[in-house]
């Protein structure tokens, strides 16, 4: 007996470690308030009158706002009329989106920057910088077209 109670002593004493303080070499990074806890819902007037104005840079004439407004009324599948009338915003050729700078870094993530600003009315945080930068630095078949349509059919696009 003991002989168990010294070996199991032993054991204790040589297996028991003090752990290693690990540190990692981060960068510091400024958290900001996220404000995509949006939880206004846009009407439909307020959705096709922002959306135009986002892309072309003015505000919708009244006749033009009254027909998208009933055709979107009309439709049952909202999201589809969301996705075709900003698809057909983009199309026209007198829109006024920023091009994208592909000559450095910096230029895509002042570009994302700029994009989230405009249409959500916030700064993007660290990893949405990153992966939609991402994004454009490794696929230059990735227009600003493509990522407008993509951030304004978005849910957090359809609210405030």
């Amino acid at each position: 007996m003991r002989k168990l109670l010294f070996i199991f002593c032993f054991l204790v004493v040589v297996s028991c470690k003090k752990e290693k303080d690990v540190t990692y070499q981060l960068d510091d990074v400024t958290i900001e308030n996220n404000t995509a806890n949006k939880d206004h819902l846009k009407t439909t007037t307020e959705f096709i009158s922002i959306a135009y104005s986002d892309i072309f840079g003015t505000v919708i004439s009244t006749n033009k706002l009254a027909d998208l407004t009933k055709i979107y009324k009309a439709f049952g599948d909202k999201k589809l009329i969301e996705q075709m009338v900003i698809k057909n915003f983009l199309n026209e050729p007198s829109i006024q989106i920023p091009q994208i700078d592909r000559s450095s870094i910096s230029t895509i993530n002042n570009f994302v920057q700029n994009m989230y600003i405009k249409l959500y009315n916030r700064t993007p945080d660290e990893y949405e910088i990153w992966f939609l930068s991402n994004m454009i630095e490794n696929d230059s078949d990735l227009t600003s077209e493509l990522i407008y349509f993509s951030l304004m059919t978005a849910n957090e696009y359809r609210y405030y």
